[in-house]
């Protein structure tokens, strides 16, 4: 038998907090027992710096945050654009109701509140950013996502606050397997792993969903989950392509994509600029999408991801992984 673990607190990558300490069999069987198949949503129509300045601005096209630009999405837009591509945004929600994102969000649970488990409408903001930069439509105005076909769902495991535990992460990774879900983003994590989390994440790939997350805003070590070695751990890099000042680093990292002045969708139908691996991780997460969109599935999506890859010149492969990935050759 396992030894019983006390559960810990997780952050979206703004803070990493400290822990709290239910115990995590309880939790995990109410939330596995609310978030039966039969009552899952059907299709419908959170490190330290988050900060205002400005993003440079996108000169070929003003739709495209530059971070888009950047990895040349629009290179790849001719093959795949990740229509159909189901992917997963564990986080704080979506507000499903923006206008660059509602043609593309096709569902998602509540594991925060598991007695209304319909309602994943995002309460924070955190998640909105985050799937403006994997799937905003194309429609000429506001933001262009990296896939902007790839069908969004959100999986609400932190509350308003941010903030949640292992137990609602588990249970939001066992829901996007059992909803077949091909990618998803994981922009939260903290400092200290867990054996039933490591479960979920191994129980995951096994299945066939690539987990992409943010690798941490400490400048340190590389948070959890994104440390596992099935994770798909990205740091974060600025304009100049420099390593952010805040990103973490290690061996566990896979990529480096932007994550400074990302501009993105944000929750009341606005965008907001923010910073952070969080804003970094959404941009991988949508190359994978399409990646997935050419036909990859699970590791065979790195393996693309990863040929299309190349070192920035200035960073170690502590810093960057197999470095930048260039969409236009995702092939």
């Amino acid at each position: 038998m396992k030894r019983v673990e006390a559960d810990r607190k997780v952050n979206w990558l703004k803070a990493l907090g400290e822990f709290r300490l239910p115990d995590i069999r309880e939790t995990v069987a109410h939330f596995r027992s609310a978030l039966a198949p039969d009552r899952a949503i059907p299709r419908g129509s959170a490190a330290s710096e988050v900060l205002g300045a400005a993003a440079p601005k996108a000169e070929d096209d003003p739709e495209q945050p530059w971070g888009i630009q950047r990895l040349n999405a629009s290179g790849a837009w001719a093959r795949t654009q990740g229509a159909g591509v189901k992917v997963a945004v564990i986080d704080t929600g979506i507000d499903y109701t923006h206008p660059d994102l509602k043609a593309n969000v096709y569902g998602g649970a509540n594991v925060v509140n598991p007695d209304t488990p319909k309602n994943y409408k995002d309460d924070q903001g955190h998640g909105t950013h985050v799937s403006g930069t994997i799937a905003a439509v194309k429609d000429g105005q506001g933001v262009v996502g990296v896939a902007p076909k790839a069908k969004l769902y959100g999986v609400k495991v932190l509350d308003a606050d941010g903030s949640g535990d292992y137990s609602t992460i588990i249970a939001g990774i066992e829901w996007a397997v059992k909803n077949k879900m091909v990618v998803a983003n994981m922009s939260l994590g903290a400092e200290e792993g867990m054996d039933s989390l490591q479960d979920a994440v191994k129980a995951a790939a096994e299945a066939g969903l690539l987990i992409v997350a943010a690798a941490g805003n400490n400048g340190g070590a590389v948070c959890y989950p994104a440390a596992y070695p099935e994770v798909v751990a990205v740091s974060a890099s600025n304009s100049a392509d420099k390593i952010a000042s805040f990103s973490s680093r290690g061996p566990e990292i896979a990529f480096i994509a932007p994550g400074a002045s990302i501009k993105s969708t944000f929750m009341g139908g606005g965008y907001e600029t923010h910073d952070g691996t969080s804003m970094a991780s959404p941009h991988v997460a949508g190359l994978a999408a399409l990646a997935a969109g050419l036909g990859y599935r699970g590791e065979a999506i790195r393996g693309a991801l990863q040929r299309a890859a190349a070192k920035l010149p200035e960073l170690t492969t502590s810093q960057q992984g197999k470095g930048l990935i260039n969409a236009g050759k995702i092939k």
